[in-house]
């Protein structure tokens, strides 16, 4: 009879309170990274790309995410992402 040892190892894995907390937002900007043309649109016309969602799909924001995002001008993804993450913290 053949046997083998197995070995059992546990991978230490956390959710950031912050993605738990604003699914949507964490939501908007994955949308944002992986398709030019809504990140443009985000960054031109907030109010636009949210009431148009992502591939017909709506972002579920809270009342106060949307009107952050919607109220923030920015010059890129990344400055949009600084200004959110600072007022959400």
């Amino acid at each position: 009879m053949l046997t083998s040892p197995s070995m059992t190892t546990t991978v230490p894995y956390r959710v950031s309170e912050f993605a738990t907390s604003h699914a949507g937002i964490s939501r908007l900007f994955a949308a944002a990274v992986v398709n030019r043309d809504f990140r443009d649109e985000l960054l031109r016309s907030p109010e636009a790309a949210l009431s148009s969602g992502y591939h017909g799909q709506p972002f579920a924001l809270t009342a106060e995410e949307r009107s952050l995002v919607v109220s923030i001008r920015a010059e890129s993804l990344a400055d949009l992402a600084r200004q959110v993450n600072r007022a959400l913290r």
